[in-house]
């Protein structure tokens, strides 16, 4: 198996508002820059949309290390929240009912195909891939404002 590390961030400009997702895929020293967005969004879906991005490059099951500024993706996979989501038919608890399903299925099913360790990372705190995923997710979403 590949050793790849991915790194991702996302941005929204107002929560909803033009979001945007940065993406930087690490192999062997070789670098890959994704993004994009859209034009009304929220931090949340561009933050998973963005681990999704990463994990759709691959076109073949990696070892993985993704970091993340984002606790809300990081703690929903490390503490297993998504995947009881899930086996409770998208219900965070008894009546309220989990946000970005869609976002989640896909999320879920790219996971299962690799070997997968998250790290966190303190957002807006110096860390140079953070910042440069930043960087890309603001640009993507200010060409929707």
């Amino acid at each position: 198996m590949k050793d790849v590390e991915i790194f991702t961030d996302g941005a929204c400009s107002g929560n909803p508002g033009p979001g945007g997702y940065g993406v930087i895929l690490r192999y062997q020293g070789r670098e890959r820059e994704l993004s994009g967005g859209e034009k009304s969004t929220t931090n949340n879906r561009m933050e998973l949309t963005a681990l999704i991005q990463g994990l759709q490059a691959l076109k073949e099951p990696c070892r993985v290390t993704l970091y993340s500024d984002s606790k809300y993706v990081v703690d929903a996979i490390q503490k297993g929240w998504a995947k009881k989501w899930r086996a409770n038919g998208w219900m965070r608890t008894k009546t309220e009912r989990a946000l970005n399903v869609d976002l989640w299925e896909k999320a879920l099913q790219l996971l299962e195909r690799h070997e997968m360790r998250f790290v966190w990372v303190k957002g807006h705190a110096g860390h140079p891939e953070n910042e440069r995923c930043d960087r890309l997710a603001v640009l993507e979403a200010a060409k929707y404002k």
